[in-house]
């Protein structure tokens, strides 16, 4: 029975639920079911790699039934980088052909991402050495959860050895960007960002 959300560590009976939030956000914040060939494309990039490779530092907002919401990260990116072209690539390039280059259309584009890990590589970056994703569903906004959810991860990224962290979010969601504004994020100047916006936050 569903009663009032807890934030707890995540567990790997999780995962589902965890794909289910995250594709149903995926559409800066509005629902990507259907938009794809697979449902599994948003969370295979931006939730699967997180929850398998990193599953110490996910988070998951639980209604009593199942999970509404989550954080996900690393501590270290430049190790997770190499860590999801050791181990991530190899478990889900079989469902996604690499894509001609430049892409053709925005499927190929998605999947490109897939295979070029070291895009979160970048030397503004450099200072910022832990990153984050967070996803609530809709009727679970607004009201206090997801500060909570990021305030655990920051917590726990501190206690990994993280002096600060970042996130890439789409320029356009001025709903996200209220958020992490409220929550004493800053913009980080990227050279070439294209669509995203990055921004950034002490640990502690």
């Amino acid at each position: 029975m569903a009663g009032t959300p807890l934030i707890r560590p995540y567990r790997a009976g999780d995962r589902a639920a965890v794909y289910d939030v995250c594709v149903r956000t995926a559409d800066a914040g509005g629902d990507a079911r259907g938009q794809w060939s697979t449902d599994d494309l948003m969370p295979d990039l931006f939730a699967g790699p997180y929850v398998d490779l990193e599953p110490g530092l996910a988070f998951v907002l639980d209604d009593g039934e199942r999970a509404v919401g989550y954080v996900v990260g690393t501590a270290d990116t430049a190790a997770f980088v190499r860590r999801w072209r050791a181990e991530w690539l190899p478990r889900t390039a079989g469902r996604y052909p690499r894509p001609p280059e430049p892409p053709r259309d925005a499927e190929q584009a998605m999947v490109a991402l897939l295979y070029r890990p070291e895009r979160m590589l970048r030397p503004e970056l450099a200072p910022f050495p832990a990153h984050l994703h967070i996803d609530l569903l809709p009727e679970h906004q607004g009201r206090g959860h997801g500060r909570a959810l990021v305030d655990t991860f920051r917590a726990a990224a501190a206690g990994a050895g993280a002096p600060a962290l970042h996130l890439g979010m789409v320029a356009t969601n001025t709903r996200a960007r209220a958020f992490y504004d409220r929550l004493g994020f800053t913009e980080i100047a990227v050279a070439d960002a294209g669509p995203t916006t990055y921004l950034g936050s002490p640990t502690t």
